[in-house]
């Protein structure tokens, strides 16, 4: 209550992020629970706008805010009174996705006149699922697409599938994108595509594994998000679903299934960007891919694609004890990341949702393991903060690359693992 009112005195009604000019990304560095819950009823003061890029979660892990400029004077006075260390990571927000847009469309502009497709670099969605629809035209033996429903806002749920022949065969299960402003996860899942498509009968793995399983690929799950987030808002983390009874928009998408739907981790506040919805699969998005999970009824492996802080994890997040296959899934998520930093030595933390990132209800990984898909995974992609959601497209392709090789050994394992 103090808190409150400290910063109804400091604030009243003039903090309002209207632009990005300004805003600053904070790096915030607890390192005590007193300083953690403080960071947490920082958090939820409407007025202060502050995005946490990054949760506060436990003592002595760091926690990633933007920082409205109107509100930076009071939040590091904040900070500073309580001995609660930080320092700036990003100093101005506009000025990156300025570049960020100047590059957009530079990129856009040469491809105009060019008959190869960029894939490194940020792309519309509908350039997206034109080059989607174009790895099918040029593959058509191999790769299909399907649409599994439409978004709220009535974009097509697309997804390509990896097939070479039969009928509910054993399958996986990829995505990417489910919050908005990841961008890189999106681009990542599409080089993923090509990947997988240009490599069968080259790839003696990939040969392999579509020789006998499927593989379904979502490069975009929450598509009214990803296009607000590219015309409206570049920190867009939700759907954008009407809420019955508020004036926000949208839901947290990986808050919103039915594992510990409601509980730490998400919030009750429509306008949190944590917010996990009226109800597990409320969201059109979210329900449509439970509901195709459920109707295949084979799917072996379930792998959602996130940034950033890389990461790879596994369940459970709405809850802080051991999955019953916790050994193995530590084992193959260990070997992935060291497939994957083999590369160009990116290193990745291992372990589960809860005790690596923090703890976290209504996730789309808890909901498969709960539901019976024994390797269910989560990677958060580059990088650890520099950049964040805001990754520069030079880093596209190395991610894919390196993402690409802990992919590999997820799907071997699978593969040489059935149950």
């Amino acid at each position: 209550m103090r808190l409150l009112l400290l910063f109804g005195v400091l604030i009243g009604a003039t903090c309002s992020l209207k632009t990005f000019v300004g805003d600053q990304v904070l790096r915030v560095e607890p390192h005590n629970e007193e300083q953690v819950r403080l960071l947490k009823e920082l958090e939820a003061l409407e007025p202060l706008q502050l995005d946490f890029w990054r949760f506060p979660s436990y003592p002595n892990e760091p926690a990633d805010v933007q920082v409205p400029f109107d509100c930076l004077q009071v939040v590091k006075v904040f900070l500073e009174s309580h001995q609660i260390k930080y320092y700036i990571l990003i100093e101005d927000i506009q000025a990156i996705v300025d570049e960020e847009t100047r590059n957009m469309d530079y990129n856009q502009q040469r491809e105009r006149g060019s008959s190869s497709f960029n894939y490194g670099a940020y792309h519309s969605l509908d350039i997206i699922y034109k080059a989607m629809d174009d790895i099918v035209a040029e593959h058509p033996q191999l790769v299909s697409k399907i649409q599994i429903g439409e978004s709220y806002e009535k974009q097509p749920l697309n997804v390509l599938k990896f097939s070479t022949g039969g009928t509910n065969r054993p399958a996986i299960w990829i995505d990417a994108g489910i919050h908005a402003r990841e961008w890189v996860t999106q681009a990542t899942a599409l080089w993923t595509a090509e990947k997988i498509a240009s490599d069968y009968s080259h790839d003696p793995l990939v040969t392999s594994l579509l020789n006998t399983m499927d593989v379904f690929l979502m490069v975009v799950a929450n598509p009214d998000g990803y296009v607000f987030s590219q015309t409206k808002n570049r920190m867009w983390r939700k759907t954008r679903s009407r809420i019955p009874g508020s004036t926000c928009i949208g839901v947290d998408p990986n808050r919103n299934w039915d594992a510990g739907f409601g509980g730490p981790g998400s919030s009750d506040n429509p306008c949190s960007d944590s917010y996990s919805g009226p109800s597990p699969f409320s969201e059109v998005e979210v329900r449509s891919i439970a509901d195709f999970i459920k109707s295949h009824g084979n799917f072996k492996a379930f792998i959602s694609i996130h940034s950033y802080s890389q990461l790879l994890m596994y369940p459970y997040g709405y809850k802080c004890t051991n999955a019953r296959d916790y050994k193995e899934l530590e084992e193959v998520a260990n070997a992935a990341a060291n497939s994957l930093s083999s590369l160009y030595g990116t290193k990745y933390r291992v372990g589960d949702i809860c005790h690596v990132i923090y703890q976290a209800s209504g996730g789309s990984i808890d909901w498969t393991y709960d539901y019976g898909i024994k390797y269910s995974f989560a990677f958060e992609l580059r990088d650890t903060g520099r950049y964040g959601f805001l990754l520069p497209a030079n880093q596209i392709i190395p991610t894919a690359q390196e993402t690409w090789l802990g992919l590999k050994t997820i799907l071997e394992h699978v593969q040489d693992h059935p149950y």
